[in-house]
């Protein structure tokens, strides 16, 4: 089963996106800080992660996965509220490999996440 972390600090995002990717088949781990979302990366590195970007240390976090040993095999979807190609550009240099646009619903977690839950 595939593991991924939503980092994201409204209960409301984490509680939805949670129903959803479950449904899928992933095995969901929620932080609704930084310092919890690297905590529970260093106990077990999840195969996915999706840290929304006005998490306070957002970027830090990112960074700190890709440090991690085996941090690089992450893929981390970086989570905007607008398309803003300063903010996903810092988090593309932070480490990040897709954006996610916020506020997404069952349609497009589906979407985007599907592919990797059938892979697994």
């Amino acid at each position: 089963m595939q593991r991924l972390m939503i980092a994201d600090s409204s209960d409301i995002v984490r509680k939805v996106g949670k129903r959803i990717l479950s449904e899928l088949g992933f095995l969901i781990a929620e932080a609704g800080d930084s310092r919890d979302a690297l905590r529970g990366c260093q106990t077990e590195l999840p195969n996915f992660m999706i840290v929304d970007a006005s998490l306070e240390g957002a970027l830090d976090l990112i960074a700190a996965v890709r440090a991690l040993p085996d941090g690089k095999s992450v893929k981390i979807f970086y989570c905007v509220i607008e398309a803003d190609l300063k903010r996903m550009m810092a988090g593309k240099r932070a480490g990040a490999d897709e954006f996610l646009l916020k506020p997404f619903d069952r349609k497009i977690l589906t979407s985007v996440f599907s592919p990797y839950a059938a892979a697994a």
